[in-house]
């Protein structure tokens, strides 16, 4: 199963931060799209600059600083709630990939101090 289109995002995934959102699900879509779209766009710096923590097939997750997705969303116009409900996917993303592959410790204790990108290929 998987996500909104054009996003790196399962569906499981998608599912559980649409509930935990104060966005809805067809809002949250939509910011996730157009949010990979601006990733994609960037794609080379996030691989000069970041740490990247998964390379998997058809996506790759970066480890990011704290105000990442504050300037993500001052450069598209989001709100907080928007902003929020963005990184919450992101983040739940990664929690789901540590879970399916032994690395969710690891994972949780980066998520204390960097925020997670999840970027399609």
């Amino acid at each position: 199963m998987s996500g909104p289109e054009d996003s790196p995002v399962d569906g499981q995934v998608f599912m559980l931060a649409a509930a935990k959102a104060s966005v809805g699900p067809g809002r949250l879509s939509e910011l996730l799209t157009c949010v990979q779209r601006d990733l994609d766009d960037r794609f080379d710096t996030y691989r000069r600059e970041f740490e990247r923590v998964v390379d998997g097939e058809d996506r790759e997750v970066f480890l990011v600083p704290m105000d990442h997705w504050e300037t993500v969303g001052d450069r598209l116009g989001l709100d907080r709630r928007e902003i929020e409900a963005v990184a919450r996917t992101h983040a739940e993303q990664l929690r789901r990939i540590g879970s399916e592959t032994d690395r969710r410790e690891e994972f949780e204790t980066a998520l204390e101090i960097r925020e997670a990108v999840v970027v399609g290929r």
